[in-house]
């Protein structure tokens, strides 16, 4: 029984074939001579170039210093009103009291001398997401950030530059006079949308105190019903608690709030004070 056949070819060597000429009696016979010849190898396919990556270098926290809030210490006779408008308080007395609330209480009408307010400022805080990260970088990237040490030492890095805050507005003044109170009267009416003008409150306190802020009369029907009218504009007491306006004295001999009471109670009676002209 032959043997089974074999289906690989040796690869040792390969052949080549040619032929050679023998005579015999004349006769040209072409037989073919096989010769060894030396193998040679295929050369080897050159590898892929391997494309360096560069290592992610860990992030870099910025941090920015907070620049704490301005704070202002109460005296006696100032008001939430007048303190928001000489510090330029965004959103005015609502604001401050707001974020003053647990220090001056439930009344913002009553603010003791000695207290320190909070006047808010911007702060430039640091960015807390980029600290964390950078607290919580990978071990690869550490890794590629020690690698990359050599060349991120010939870099100059520049420290970024903190902008510079706004300058504050100037902070509004008045004089302790007839002149400041009704001007600073006539800023608060501004927030509160109550209308009038300088001459119309110059007018109506001339008639009725001669500028007087102490003045009090104890001779009229009101007097007699025992409540006397009071200060520049000679307001009785249930009419300033029903018109005071918030955020001024709840005193109603203080200049200020005496003018924006009355103004108020006029706007409401008479359409502004500008209209008044006599006993109101």
């Amino acid at each position: 029984m032959p043997a089974p056949g074999k289906h690989r070819r040796p690869k040792s060597t390969s052949l080549s074939r040619g032929l050679a000429a023998v005579t015999t009696g004349g006769a040209v016979l072409a037989l073919p001579v096989i010769g060894a010849t030396s193998a040679f190898a295929a050369p080897a396919p050159a590898a892929a170039p391997q494309q360096a990556v560069a290592p992610a270098s860990a992030p870099q926290a910025n941090s920015a210093a907070k620049a704490a809030p301005a704070k202002h210490s109460v005296v006696a006779g100032e008001t939430l009103s007048k303190i928001a408008r000489e510090h330029s308080v965004s959103g005015g007395w609502e604001k401050l009291y707001e974020g003053n609330r647990k220090i001056v209480g439930e009344n913002p009408d009553l603010i003791h001398p000695g207290i320190k307010l909070v006047l808010g400022g911007k702060v430039a805080a640091a960015s807390d997401d980029k600290d964390d990260k950078a607290a919580k970088a990978s071990p690869s990237a550490a890794r590629g950030a020690s690698a990359d040490r050599a060349d991120r030492s010939e870099r100059i890095e520049v420290a970024p530059v903190a902008k510079a805050a706004p300058a504050a507005e100037k902070a509004v003044t008045y004089t302790n006079d007839l002149d400041g109170w009704i001007k600073e009267s006539l800023a608060v009416m501004a927030e509160q949308g109550i209308p009038g003008t300088y001459e119309g409150i110059h007018r109506n306190i001339m008639r009725e105190s001669s500028g007087n802020p102490a003045a009090i009369n104890n001779w009229d029907s009101n007097a007699v019903k025992g409540t006397p009218s009071k200060g520049l504009l000679q307001v009785i007491d249930p009419t300033f608690q029903a018109y005071h306006v918030p955020g001024t004295s709840t005193d109603s001999y203080d200049p200020v709030a005496n003018i924006t009471a009355a103004c108020n109670y006029a706007a409401d009676r008479y359409g502004s004070i500008d209209n008044v002209f006599g006993a109101y």
